[in-house]
């Protein structure tokens, strides 16, 4: 594990049927160098109640609550701006429902220790030999041409998975980043490496993919099928914003 000081944010909303207690738990005992900031976007289950058991039983854990729901762009930059008077190395997400493990976060994070020129470290959903990623394939072949158009016509930059919910960010770049609202509900993963690409024209350099080990879709997604015919509207949004 790193010795740095890191923070976590999870964004959540109603999800006290999904949490993994055991998970959590397990890893706000192992994982003493990070905190946690779980941020409850205004819930009407009993997902408040959760997090705040956990805050209590360990001292690297702490709530935020949004008065009204502000979806997971805005939840993940009030956490991150809710501690920015904190000197931390690393600024970083993760999904409540744990498709991503807590122990591929920290392999992320391994590797933004160990490589200081990348600025951004993201997960990649890769299905390869010896891994346990599991991913529907309607959202994997719609994953791949969402990446093609990302990669040719926003970024212009060849990019594998922008919308992985595992994203370790060095912490005075996550502090810019987040600074403003993003203009889009559901690209705002594409939107932070936009605002990256216009501070820094060598961005593409200071930024890597890691293939997870392990990755699987969990069921009742919050994005549901239908809002994937929105993306082309938000697509040209972001187009015109940047």
């Amino acid at each position: 594990m790193p010795q740095q000081k890191t923070l976590i944010i999870i964004p959540l909303f109603n999800e006290a049927d999904r949490i993994v207690m055991e998970a959590y738990q397990k890893a706000f005992m192992l994982y003493t160098n990070i905190d946690f900031v779980l941020v409850n976007d205004a819930s009407t289950d009993k997902t408040q109640t959760i997090m705040e058991g956990f805050a209590n039983a360990f001292q690297n854990v702490f709530c935020v609550n949004n008065k009204t729901n502000k979806g997971k762009a805005e939840s993940i930059r009030k956490g991150v701006l809710a501690y920015l008077s904190e000197n931390y190395i690393y600024i970083g997400y993760l999904d409540a429902d744990l498709a991503t493990p807590f122990e591929e976060i920290v392999r992320l994070l391994n590797y933004a220790t160990e490589n200081p020129n990348k600025k951004i470290i993201m997960g990649a959903r890769i299905k390869l030999m010896g891994n346990k990623v599991k991913r529907s394939l309607l959202r994997h072949y719609f994953g791949r041409v969402f990446a093609t158009i990302i990669s040719q016509f926003v970024l212009k930059t060849p990019v594998y998975d922008t919308q992985c919910g595992a994203k370790i960010l060095e912490a005075n770049l996550a502090k810019k980043i987040f600074k403003h609202p993003f203009c889009t509900k559901w690209l705002f993963d594409v939107e932070l490496l936009l605002r990256f690409k216009k501070k820094d024209i060598q961005f593409a350099s200071k930024i890597v993919e890691i293939p997870l080990n392990a990755w699987e879709e969990k069921g009742n997604s919050k994005i549901k099928l239908y809002e994937f015919f929105l993306v082309p509207f938000q697509l040209i949004k972001l187009y015109a914003h940047y």
